[in-house]
């Protein structure tokens, strides 16, 4: 390269034509919906879930999965009295029947 020659740009300049539309207003555009009911147009928008809300999203599964054990756990001691009770009656009942049942 010599000294007269201008130096050449590193990268090349990127050319958007007009009618494109903008990179920020396509990922906004993904992200909204737009429905239309009896009351007019409604719009959802989605974002994604930052810090916070991945945080408060996981203490609620927790929540969820220690109510389920509890549920779990409640249904299994709730059954063991209403087992023993049953057990308690067959072995009554078997002692009655071979009681009032002894042959003479």
């Amino acid at each position: 390269m010599s000294e007269h020659e201008p130096e050449r740009p590193r990268s090349e300049p990127e050319i958007i034509p007009p009618d494109r539309v903008h990179e920020d207003e396509a990922r906004r555009a993904a992200r909204q919906w737009t429905f239309q009911n009896a009351g007019g147009f409604e719009r959802i928008y989605v974002t994604r879930i930052g810090p916070f809300g991945m945080f408060l999203l996981a203490l609620a599964g927790g929540a969820l999965a220690i109510l389920f054990l509890l549920f779990i756990v409640g249904a299994f001691l709730i059954w063991i009295p209403i087992v023993g009770l049953l057990v308690a009656i067959a072995i009554l009942s078997s002692l009655l029947r071979s009681f009032f049942h002894h042959p003479r």
